[in-house]
């Protein structure tokens, strides 16, 4: 038996079989970074409750999404121009992850300081601060490890990235929320940053020891800000499939955002959960999330992507109305559940499927593009969601946000080749019933 789990466990840190295409140093360190990312991402969910007992309205509540967003839209391209100028973006990959989780532990260092509204506006100041390193993340990333998974192996490294760091999470977030209902407020939250945030040393170590070739900087043409704008426009619109994806994922993400700001608060003031039921909901979403990679992993293997972005899509968009019709915090975590087996798939699909689109000796430009797009989705969607919910209620905000939701996946459903996807879908089905 300990054979058995030693030997399973080796198998995450070893290189998939079904590439060859992955440098099996380079697997290992973004395994082991994401155990760094996934014990401070147990904080995440934390962050706008604490502000939420602290005395933020929705509107505060929504920055924390908002600001992230508003700092990508106007910084994203700019960036990801900076990075595509960069032989290695491997550094500044890994040092802008550590700026992003030290933030956990200013959060909690200022909160020894200040209280009141006095504490929210400073988290919500070094938030602010953070959302500069978070949009270089958000574009590295997906450069970075699209470089070390190769063309074949992305749903390979991460699936397994991704359910380690779910399980990380997940196990972190139980023991959070225990402690949380022991020690008193605001005490509790504010242990519980600084410990987390060391997560943060952990993922600079290893991700900064990725080791990929050195690239061919970009040589921009332009001589001017303007030259530069139309050179980017037509090197992006010459990209049809890029375009058209991009555009349906930004009307798909904008019901989802949409609700995002919605749940902490509907939580703690409507529903009345305690800290330990807000941590059961979230380790329900993310420790399926683990079982959820692989299986839709497989899935992908015998029916293909299409079929997979398609069922995902339809999936996720009812979890804001399920949330929004629940009259007690009960059945939360069954339909959070639910809604983490879809989220793993949309997960692998839309990274991969973006990452098929994108040129790769101009992979940061557009990855730019696409960030620049999904952030101004980011900044709407939670205004017009605390909008709602403050004029009509939580439960047509909800509502509203499965609605666009399902429109994205309409439009999914339209596109060229997905149907034929989901009728193999099926077919194979009913042949593997018989």
């Amino acid at each position: 038996m300990t054979r058995l789990s030693l030997a399973s466990f080796k198998k995450w840190f070893t290189t998939p079989q079904t590439t060859d295409h992955i440098d099996r140093g380079n697997f290992i360190n973004v395994q082991i970074d994401a155990i760094g990312v996934g014990l401070a991402s147990a904080a995440a969910p934390f962050l706008p409750v604490y502000l939420t007992r602290l005395g933020a309205g929705t509107f505060e509540v929504g920055l924390l999404t908002s600001m992230p967003a508003l700092t990508g839209l106007v910084l994203s391209i700019p960036l990801g121009q900076f990075l595509q100028r960069q032989k290695n973006i491997v550094p500044w990959f890994s040092l802008a992850r550590l700026l992003v989780i030290a933030s956990y532990a200013l959060t909690g260092i200022i909160s020894f300081f200040l209280s009141g509204h006095l504490a929210i506006v400073g988290i919500l100041s070094i938030w602010a601060l953070a959302t500069i390193p978070q949009t270089l993340v958000a574009i590295a990333f997906s450069v970075v490890m699209n470089n070390v998974a190769g063309p074949t192996g992305r749903y390979e490294l991460m699936t397994r990235r991704w359910s380690i760091l779910g399980l990380t999470t997940t196990l972190t977030v139980i023991l959070v929320g225990q402690m949380l209902d022991d020690i008193q407020f605001p005490l509790n939250y504010q242990v519980m940053f600084l410990f987390l945030s060391i997560g943060g040393l952990i993922s600079y170590y290893f991700s900064s020891h990725i080791n990929l070739p050195d690239s061919e900087p970009f040589e921009s043409h332009a001589h001017n800000f303007r030259e530069q704008i139309q050179e980017f426009v037509q090197q992006i619109s010459q990209e049809k499939p890029f375009v058209s994806f991009t555009v349906k994922r930004f009307i798909f993400l904008t019901g989802t955002t949409l609700a995002a700001p919605l749940f902490p608060v509907y939580f703690v003031r409507v529903l009345n959960a305690p800290d330990s039921w807000i941590a059961t909901i979230n380790t329900a979403q993310t420790a399926i999330l683990i079982l959820g990679y692989f299986l839709w992993t497989r899935i992908s293997r015998r029916y293909g992507s299409r079929a997979v972005l398609l069922a995902t899509t339809f999936g996720i968009s009812f979890y804001p109305l399920l949330t929004g019709l629940s009259h007690t915090y009960y059945p939360i975590p069954l339909y959070a559940g639910l809604s983490g087996i879809f989220q793993a798939g949309l997960n692998l699909v839309f990274f991969d499927e973006l990452m098929k689109r994108v040129p790769v000796q101009y992979s940061a430009t557009f990855v730019s593009a696409a960030q620049s797009i999904q952030y101004l989705s980011s900044i709407l969607a939670p205004f017009l969601g605390t909008y709602l919910s403050n004029t009509f209620g939580f439960t047509p905000a909800f509502a509203t946000s499965s609605i666009i939701s399902l429109l994205g996946f309409l439009l999914f459903l339209n596109e060229e080749g997905t149907l034929i996807g989901v009728k193999s879908l099926f077919h194979g089905k009913l042949r593997f019933r018989r």
